[in-house]
């Protein structure tokens, strides 16, 4: 059994990020009230462009300005209209979060794009992807990991009381290790990126934002042992993806928390999310079948949906994180 000291309560559970809707008091109140334990900063990306993860993200860059072009993000020579946009709807957000949670005393999870997601998905000006320059990646990856430390205390400044615990959103990170992020051209695909060069740029960000740090990547192949040599504390995944067992037990055994993505982001063919006690049983089940003791579950798990639930509706979303926090508590009473 870990020593470790976690970041959350035992039982906590929380949201991965995106939510339905674009009314962002709303979707804070409805985050404070079912996730009390360890509320998020919700994500609306239906409010439009700098609202979604790859805009939002790059809103933090520092001395890295961004504009969208062709509906896509790529690097600016200077700061526009896109940039600003983010950036507002950011400190809009923030000043919701203060507003509705001023007393507010336990950890608070954000979520910002990794730096692999990042270079995979912004573009250079002269074209391709940045992810096709070493140089430019790295680039990108110090100008993150600046504006991540003016965001974390940014948050911090709103909440004193709380405790920032990061999420680092990494759903490119096996295509970009397995080199499948496609050209432009679709008729090739950029260079894997090594291994140990791709665990340095996520420690570089891991280590600049000075707070408690799990990587999310809700894609099958999550490459645990090179998320382990971060710095993070925690991995967040879909379960319904993992496919073998072994490498998320060697994770877990080595002291790692796990957020565990345990219920559907769409509802079952009757229309319903499942109920608490199902969602801590499916938990349960895959603790019991990696051999570790009950005991420890509670302390080191925390229930999630399997990912974002931007493309829910606003009733099934917060089905979902009630049977979340439900099923935490069930977990915890064990």
């Amino acid at each position: 059994m870990t020593d470790q000291v976690w970041p959350w309560p035992a039982g906590a559970a929380t949201g991965i990020g995106s939510l339905p809707g674009t009314d962002i008091a709303e979707a804070q109140r409805i985050v404070l009230g079912e996730l009390p334990a360890l509320p998020h900063l919700p994500e609306l990306p239906a409010r439009g462009p700098g609202a979604d993860l790859i805009g939002r993200t790059a809103g933090l860059l520092v001395e890295l300005p961004v504009e969208l072009y062709a509906a896509r993000w790529r690097i600016a020579p200077r700061p526009g209209r896109d940039v600003r946009r983010a950036r507002d709807l950011m400190e809009r957000d923030l000043d919701q979060l203060a507003e509705q949670a001023e007393e507010y005393a336990g950890p608070v999870k954000i979520q910002v794009g990794g730096p692999l997601t990042l270079a995979a998905s912004l573009e250079l000006p002269i074209g391709g992807r940045m992810l096709r320059d070493p140089g430019a990646v790295r680039d990108l990856t110090n100008s993150l990991a600046e504006g991540l430390r003016g965001h974390v205390a940014a948050v911090a400044r709103r909440l004193p009381r709380a405790t920032v615990l990061l999420q680092l959103d990494e759903p490119s990170l096996p295509t970009v290790l397995a080199g499948r992020v496609p050209t432009e051209s679709g008729l090739g695909a950029y260079r894997a990126v090594d291994p140990s060069a791709a665990a340095s740029l996520l420690r570089t960000v891991v280590e600049a934002a000075g707070v408690p740090t799990v990587v999310h990547c809700c894609a099958p192949d999550v490459p645990l042992e090179l998320i382990r040599s971060t710095g993070a504390i925690g991995v967040a995944l879909d379960l319904g993806l993992v496919t073998d067992l072994d490498p998320l037990g060697e994770t877990i055994d080595a002291g790692f928390g796990l957020l565990a993505g345990a219920v559907s982001t769409t509802p079952s063919s009757a229309g319903r999310a499942p109920t608490s006690a199902q969602v801590a049983d499916r938990v349960r089940q895959l603790w019991d079948r990696l051999g570790f003791p009950r005991r420890q579950l509670a302390e080191q798990v925390v229930v999630t949906p399997a990912c974002g639930l931007a493309n829910a509706t606003g009733q099934y979303a917060r089905a979902v994180l009630a049977a979340c926090r439900d099923a935490g508590r069930r977990l915890a009473e064990d």
